[in-house]
């Protein structure tokens, strides 16, 4: 190629290339880290933002009494008719334009998810191109306030809103008990037929204003602490009960969510003498759908572990004890999801996903019953349950100490 042209196709990519037209820089804005959503005594919404305060998270995550002696974080509150007038509202209290690209948690009310419902608040957020689907979402209750779980100062992790995100990352992982969702989770399941949401719950628990000041943060026992608290249940779009234990427990089973959790047993008389650890788990649930239309569910359960207490005097080397125990194991398991599918029934939401195993299985039957699934066909379903579960190992010893202390 001559130099002539060389030159020439250069100069017409710098033409049709674009430009940094719509850059914004870092100092003028005002990054947003968690976004929290109720509803306010006069009808209308409360917003609160949490803003990071660059300069004094500077000594990085985890990393106490570094950088700037004031608050890692600043709150700032409007209320307005939708969560664009909020937005709008809170320019006035804000030096720089709030922006919602790096906003990792959604905290919304336990008054709205009941009353109004979380419908109208995802549409809006998922018709913003800078808010990310990817965002975590967390209901406040037990009469927690949003600002009480936006604003609270925690230890460990300077931002609140990545407290409670490695929260719900690690109690999942090692409780079994709660599900970390993001927003891009629950749209999916209101939109999809034959499944509903269940979003995790957080509480402050505390002196609430203790927890906004830097004291909290310097005690070793800290006056305020967020933890997670069960899981909200939705039927339509609205928050009608929240499960926790062995239900929650009984879901997560089903939902195939079991990373790892404890499985306490009782055994010869004794409450909780022994207890599994749960490391690796499969849950297959399939539909079947009758000439009647009469959908029936199989759910099929291999969980794996070992022991990780004994609390009784039992020899765990012998096959035939080791068997037995397996055995009751596996009723434990089939018990706590008896006790969610119970209690989904009883609402009548199905927030198990029974529903949509039944389109998989027979997708002109569930064309047929889709519309009454939850109100008439989800709460008689029949469920047959089978639990596979092993003992891989026993830890250090097979024999307990009580044993070797009674001889």
């Amino acid at each position: 190629m001559k130099m002539g042209s060389f030159i020439l196709l250069l100069l017409i990519n710098m033409i049709i290339l674009s430009g940094c037209w719509s850059n914004r820089e870092l100092p003028d804005l005002a990054l947003v880290s968690a976004l929290g959503i109720d509803k306010a005594e006069n009808g209308q919404y409360v917003g609160t933002i949490q803003v990071i305060n660059p300069g004094n998270v500077a000594g990085g995550e985890g990393t106490q009494g570094t950088g700037s002696e004031s608050a890692p974080i600043t709150t700032y509150t409007a209320l307005g008719g939708n969560l664009t007038e909020i937005n709008r509202r809170v320019s006035s209290q804000v030096s720089r334009r709030p922006y919602y690209a790096h906003t990792n948690l959604l905290v919304i009310g336990e008054k709205l998810a009941r009353e109004e419902g979380i419908a109208k608040i995802f549409d809006s957020l998922e018709r913003d191109p800078e808010f990310r689907t990817t965002t975590k979402a967390v209901i406040a209750t037990n009469n927690t306030k949003v600002e009480d779980i936006i604003s609270t100062l925690t230890t460990i992790d300077k931002i609140p809103s990545n407290k409670v995100i490695k929260t719900l990352e690690s109690t999942e992982q090692i409780w079994g008990q709660h599900l970390n969702v993001d927003t891009r989770d629950v749209l999916s399941k209101m939109a999809t037929p034959g499944q509903a949401p269940i979003i995790t719950c957080f509480s402050m628990e505390g002196d609430e204003k203790q927890g906004k000041s830097l004291e909290n943060i310097q005690a070793t026992e800290p006056e305020a602490r967020l933890q997670a608290a069960g899981m909200a249940v939705f039927k339509d779009g609205k928050m009608v009960d929240k499960i926790s234990g062995d239900v929650s427990k009984g879901t997560m089973w089903l939902l195939d969510k079991i990373k790892a959790t404890a499985v306490s047993i009782d055994w010869k008389g004794e409450t909780d003498a022994i207890v599994y650890h749960a490391v690796r788990q499969k849950t297959d649930v399939k539909a079947e759908v009758t000439d009647k239309n009469k959908p029936k569910i199989s759910v099929k359960v291999s969980a794996e572990g070992g022991i990780g207490e004994v609390a009784v005097p039992v020899d765990l080397s012998n096959p035939q004890v080791l068997s037995q125990f397996q055995e009751v194991l596996g009723e434990k398991i089939k018990q706590n999801i008896m006790s969610s599918i119970q209690k989904a029934q009883e609402l009548k939401t199905d927030f198990l996903g029974f529903g949509e195993a039944v389109h998989r299985a027979d997708p002109k039957a569930w064309k047929s019953i889709k519309g009454e699934w939850e109100d008439s066909y989800f709460p008689e379903v029949e469920v047959d349950i089978t639990v596979d579960a092993f003992v891989r190992r026993t830890g250090l010893r097979n024999e307990p100490l009580l044993s070797n202390m009674e001889n």
